[in-house]
């Protein structure tokens, strides 16, 4: 086979057990929520057929439960199970027989949100609802025996292989390290005893599916635990669980309950896969791993340095469906890359709603949101190119409309323009790059420094118009606002007005807090930046103490302003952040001394500072600048003048909504009035 010229090492078939994958890529697992519904079966189907035909050379599903305790909605624990199983491997096999599909057995322990969870040891997770049931040794038995259980129906139901998680703070993984495993039985104490639960798993799924079946075990490379486990006990369980017939080894970072970023925008790309390149030289099986590698290339180079056999990439298969395509036929601008934003996926994940993608409505929606040719073309004109106009726009060209895309600026983007700006966002790049290429393949008439108005468009006859002007920052009516100590946050993102050493910051939305990283941060962004990173969250790839944490204070760059994020709310700053995201906010800039002051009331603004009251408490902030982050309004101004005029049009995005600036919601509406359209 002549090797790629660009990607030889992501498009080389690979051996793994007595099968082979047709390239290196595989599809990481994800729980959408869509195994949880009705008609499971049908969207599933839909979901990874999708991703099959995209060039994947394996998928991995979402994680299912081998046992009442386990703690999902979605369970394979018997026959009538099997069933919905079967159409979704039937349907990939259908769409793509050289594509393999493994089934994640998932056992989620004291994470389980339901009060039998069950763990080694009565210790309750730092982020668990409920103090788990100690296991007895016939419910360990018992728990091994519904692994096993689980593999075989899997087995039935038509996958390839399954994958097992022990690692994250699930069950297995909890058995692995001291601090959650006080058993003092054969179960637990030395090393030796801590193991033994995962290797008589495997030992137990090995036998149930027999030698051809393929079989990976995810385990913590580097858990991010105080306490965690060390670098030869990984090295240590690799090898037994290698010895007992795993055939691939997953490398998975951090519990959930960390506190260390691992998936989020702020983490360098393939930060951690250094990591599983050390662990892939203690084995003589593949070594796969995961976590923050979105582009082919960024892939080619992992798998080139020899840091892994296979590159897992999940929520980049939620972005785009047809990423390992694009990469292979040497389409990469046109791959709709994913962010790492969490807002769409992990937030959801973790809130108990459906997983979907910021960058990609259609994400898990593929029965309900389908692009198939209008049936009629009209004459379309998009006012705005932010999120939402983007997303409009190109996605009703798709389908064959003739789009016109006006905008004032010069450049496409909106808001995304500023957040590209800030550090640890700047993947935002990479979004207006692949919107930039779709304006283009589908012939989008853009209209860039055109500030088009209503008279201009009612003239030129357009059979639709959509309004996506987004919106205008909110200005507090108090008394000083003009006061040249102000500077709106748009100035302060783009560079256009100095901020001074002392400042105050009125709002902490999240983009007061995108203000507040931008001035405080100083050196290098730690999202392009590995070394940086480790120093700021105290992560340790060279030595890799236990958990691969230092256990000191991390080491953040010096911050020469005083400032302070205020809100009215008398609620917790930063509440309102991303589930999964907000926390790391949070930390970050508490680090670089930021104060976060809630139940703040705004009195005036003068020479002397911000005054105002906190908790009812008069109370001056002496400061250089007061930014103004207050929220925004929808700016419909143009709406308005259409209707004057008899036009009829639509509003999208912020210029529907402003109560938030949210691009996950304004990229959803867009995109479903341009499939309805």
């Amino acid at each position: 086979m002549t090797p790629h010229p660009k990607y030889p090492h992501v498009f080389s078939p690979l051996k793994v057990g007595n099968t082979s994958i047709k390239n290196r890529i595989l599809m990481g697992s994800m729980h959408t929520g869509l195994e949880d519904l009705p008609d499971a079966g049908d969207r599933l189907a839909a979901y990874f057929v999708e991703r099959a035909k995209g060039g994947v050379g394996m998928i991995i599903t979402g994680g299912i439960g081998p046992h009442r305790t386990a703690g999902l909605g979605a369970k394979l624990v018997g026959e009538a199970d099997v069933a919905m199983h079967r159409q979704v491997t039937q349907a990939v096999h259908a769409a793509d027989p050289t594509v393999k599909i493994v089934m994640q057995i998932l056992h989620t322990g004291p994470l389980a949100g339901t009060p039998d969870c069950v763990a080694p040891s009565a210790i309750k997770s730092r982020i668990g609802r409920h103090v788990p049931h100690e296991l007895s040794e016939d419910g360990i038995a018992e728990q091994i025996a519904a692994f096993a259980n689980c593999a075989r129906l899997a087995k039935d139901a038509g996958y390839d292989g399954v994958e097992i998680i022990g690692s994250a703070g699930y069950l297995i993984s909890t058995f692995l390290v001291e601090k959650t495993n006080r058993r003092t039985d054969q179960w637990g104490g030395s090393w030796e005893n801590r193991m033994r639960f995962p290797v008589e798993v495997v030992r137990a799924v090995r036998k149930a599916v027999g030698p051809d079946f393929i079989f990976v075990f995810r385990i913590s490379a580097m858990d991010m635990l105080q306490g965690g486990m060390a670098w030869d006990e990984v090295v240590s369980l690799a090898k037994a669980l290698e010895a007992e017939g795993v055939d691939v080894i997953s490398t998975h970072f951090c519990w959930h309950e960390s506190f260390v970023p691992t998936i989020a925008t702020m983490v360098p790309r393939a930060a951690f896969a250094g990591v599983t390149g050390r662990l892939r030289k203690e084995l003589s099986i593949p070594v796969i791993t995961s976590n923050r590698i979105n582009m082919p290339q960024v892939a080619e180079e992992v798998l080139a340095r020899g840091d892994a056999d296979i590159i897992s990439m999940a929520r980049p298969m939620l972005a785009d469906a047809d990423l390992v395509n694009k990469a292979r036929e040497g389409r990469e601008d046109e791959i709709n890359t994913c962010i790492a934003c969490n807002q769409a996926c992990l937030d959801h994940t973790f809130t108990g709603r459906l997983t979907s993608c910021l960058v990609n409505a259609r994400a898990c929606r593929e029965t309900e949101i389908a692009i198939t040719p209008a049936d009629s073309a009209k004459d379309i004109a998009v006012v705005g190119a932010g999120p939402a106009g983007l997303a409009f726009a190109t996605i009703a060209a798709e389908r064959g409309h003739r789009v016109t895309l006006f905008e004032a600026a010069e450049e496409i983007g909106g808001q995304f323009n500023l957040a590209k700006r800030i550090p640890g966002k700047e993947e935002f790049h990479e979004t207006l790059r692949y919107f930039a290429r779709m304006i283009e393949l589908r012939r989008v008439t853009l209209r860039l420094g055109t500030r088009v108005d209503a008279t201009t468009l009612a003239a030129e006859g357009f059979d639709e118009v959509i309004v996506a002007t987004g919106i205008t920052p909110r200005t507090p009516a108090i008394p000083g606002i003009d006061h040249p100590k102000v500077a709106r946050y748009v100035d302060v993102i783009t560079g256009r007005t100095p901020v001074g050493r002392k400042v105050a910051i009125m709002g902490a939305g999240g983009i007061g807090f995108d203000v507040a990283e931008l001035i405080t941060h100083e050196g290098a962004s730690a999202a392009l930046d590995i070394d940086t990173f480790a120093r700021e969250w105290g992560v340790d790839f060279k030595n890799h103490p236990r958990g691969g944490v230092t256990g000191i204070e991390p080491q953040v760059a010096h911050n020469s302003r005083e400032v302070t994020l205020l809100q009215r709310k008398a609620t917790p700053v930063g509440q309102g952040l991303g589930r999964t995201t907000g926390w790391t906010h949070r930390l970050a800039l508490q680090r670089r001394g930021v104060k976060m002051v809630s139940g703040v009331d705004y009195v005036k603004i003068d020479d002397a500072g911000l005054h105002c009251t906190i908790g009812g408490e008069p109370a001056l902030l002496d400061v250089d600048t007061v930014i103004i982050c207050a929220g925004q309004e929808p700016a419909r101004g143009l709406h308005d003048e259409l209707a004057a005029l008899g036009v009829k049009s639509q509003l999208v995005g912020g210029a529907f909504e402003a109560s938030e600036l949210d691009a996950k919601q304004a990229i959803k509406q867009a995109t479903e009035l341009a499939v309805a359209m």
